[in-house]
């Protein structure tokens, strides 16, 4: 995830993750807070989502590891929703092989239309290529952190949306991506960089183009990526403050009324290519990134265990978990 694409964009933009970034002022007159009952959060049971995922081992697509948590994760979001989407596309990667994939999705209250979007990224990297080992920069990644946090809040949340149901005016889709950390190897990224193509994000840019509904809208969307590290930095997204601005601003000031204002930071963060950006692009959502940003790490602005084998269960924090499923659940419901 967020790929060779960042060291290209620092070139062409101002911000860049060593640079102190500015500060952000909050969108003024945003209205009350409606006065509801939100669910609350269990971080613990996030956790245990998270550590189900990794049990399985890398999620690599077209593994037997892949099949079998595709299929755990469609049960689980069978005994929340209303109803699940399994999208499955067939892409080619950044060095023209052929590989299947699946997007994963939870619908609830169909009926509604006023809708949000909520979305993480289930696969897991094929490579270490950033592990300090050299011997490890060939072998796949748990990915506990980058992609299962997300997955492991939003399967917490379809639970809470399950025993507390939403409003019937409003809609939520759970939307799970595939492929999108299978991008090239960092020793090839020269070799198969083209400006014109995103060989990362697969999965969201087949949703983007051909959604689980024809025609499908959203209100808004709320993208997680690395949502499980201890000490987090939550900055708002250079490319989400672009496209939704509002979106941030809402989410990160209900952050701060809850309490967590030390880490989602009223600051502009670097620019990142995720799974939002085909979701802003070509499905003309208003889509925003939460994702731990450390302009201080040897990682390339990321939490040092990034695309490392380390980046595993024992680097999980329950308390991330619980501080992002509050939030979303506080911004879902108060909507």
């Amino acid at each position: 995830m967020k790929k060779s694409l960042i060291i290209i964009a620092v070139t062409l933009f101002l911000a860049s993750c060593g640079e102190k970034q500015p500060q952000v002022t909050p969108t003024p007159n945003e209205k009350p807070k409606k006065t509801v009952a939100v669910p609350q959060f269990n971080a613990d049971s996030a956790y245990q989502y998270v550590a189900r995922q990794t049990e399985f081992g890398p999620r690599v697509p077209e593994t037997q590891a892949h099949a079998d948590c595709a299929a755990w994760l469609t049960a689980q979001l069978d005994q929340f929703a209303d109803t699940v989407i399994v999208q499955d596309f067939r892409t080619r990667l950044f060095n023209g092989k052929g590989v299947d994939g699946q997007n994963l999705v939870g619908v609830f209250n169909p009926q509604a239309k006023k809708r949000i979007v909520l979305c993480a990224h289930w696969d897991s990297r094929p490579y270490a290529d950033h592990d300090p080992e050299a011997a490890n920069t060939r072998k796949p990644i748990d990915g506990a952190n980058d992609g299962a946090s997300g997955v492991g809040v939003l399967l917490e949340c379809a639970r809470q949306f399950k025993l507390q149901p939403l409003p019937d005016n409003l809609g939520v889709d759970i939307v799970f991506f595939d492929l999108e950390d299978y991008g090239p190897h960092q020793e090839e990224a020269e070799k198969y960089y083209d400006d014109r193509v995103n060989f990362w994000a697969l999965g969201s840019q087949h949703w983007s183009k051909t959604p689980h509904v024809y025609g499908y809208k959203a209100y808004f969307g709320i993208l997680l990526d690395m949502v499980g590290g201890a000490n987090p930095n939550f900055p708002k997204e250079y490319y989400s403050q672009g496209y939704a601005a509002w979106v941030s601003n809402k989410v990160w000031r209900r952050a701060a009324d809850l309490g967590y204002r030390a880490q989602f930071t009223n600051e502009l963060g670097t620019m990142i290519s995720d799974d939002h950006i085909p979701m802003n692009e070509i499905a003309g959502i208003p889509t925003i990134d939460i994702i731990d940003l450390h302009p201080e790490s040897s990682n390339e602005c990321f939490p040092e265990v990034w695309h490392t084998l380390n980046d595993n269960l024992e680097n999980i924090d329950k308390t991330t978990l619980g501080m992002v499923g509050d939030v979303l659940l506080h911004v879902v419901y108060e909507e």
